[in-house]
């Protein structure tokens, strides 16, 4: 296991593309990495429309799923709520950025 944990919340379809380089940009640097990009609000839509490389770390709001009556056909992992999500990361010592 790496020391190296990063959460990228990405609230918006502006934050997800920051939070996607972001995450690969980190990889390259250190492949060890453990990243998270936790996607909620309008983010969430963007996600689903735009398959990513990076998707493999991506966690969809199922709040934010709902909320907008949003499918993911994708199969997409979802998160119950993002809020939750990045709270109890950030409690197991996750480095948490606003992409």
């Amino acid at each position: 296991m790496t020391d190296l944990r990063v959460l990228l919340h990405a609230p918006t379809a502006e934050a997800l593309a920051r939070a996607r380089r972001n995450a690969r940009n980190l990889l390259m640097a250190r492949p060890e990495a453990e990243v998270l990009i936790i996607a909620n609000a309008a983010a969430v839509a963007s996600a689903l429309a735009t398959p990513d490389d990076t998707d493999t770390h991506l966690r969809l709001c199922g709040n934010s799923l709902a909320a907008q009556g949003l499918d993911n056909p994708a199969g997409l992992p979802v998160v119950e709520a993002a809020v939750v999500t990045l709270a109890e990361c950030q409690s197991e010592g996750w480095a948490y950025i606003r992409a």
